[in-house]
């Protein structure tokens, strides 16, 4: 088993800039992958970010260029660094952790607020 636990939403004003974080504990070992997906209200849960253990990155086109996912292998922690945020940004953000790009996601978070006022 693995938790994941997120922290750092909350509401910032547009243009602003906000940073997530999620601990993981329990079984990480076999965890490669790791990311943040957000949920906006009526609407289906989409990829914001991901992260392997080697560093590779994929992000949505949406966030390309001001969002940032970063991992300290050391400390199972993901981080996403949000700037120029927006207010199609706000969301519920969660942390996901799978072993494989290829595989669905084994574990989620349970999810922080990203609000984003005009």
């Amino acid at each position: 088993q693995v938790q994941l636990v997120e922290s750092g939403g909350g509401l910032v004003q547009a243009g602003g800039s906000l940073r997530l974080s999620c601990a993981a504990s329990g079984s990480t070992f076999s965890m490669n992958i790791m990311g943040w997906y957000r949920q906006a209200p009526g609407k289906q849960r989409e990829l914001v970010a991901d992260i392997s253990s080697g560093g590779s990155t994929k992000y949505a086109d949406s966030v390309k260029g001001r969002f940032t996912i970063s991992r300290d292998n050391a400390k199972n922690t993901v981080y996403l660094g949000m700037n120029s945020l927006k207010p199609e940004d706000t969301a519920v953000y969660y942390c996901s952790a799978r072993s494989s790009w290829f595989l669905p996601t084994d574990y989620w978070g349970q999810g922080t607020q990203v609000t984003v006022s005009s």
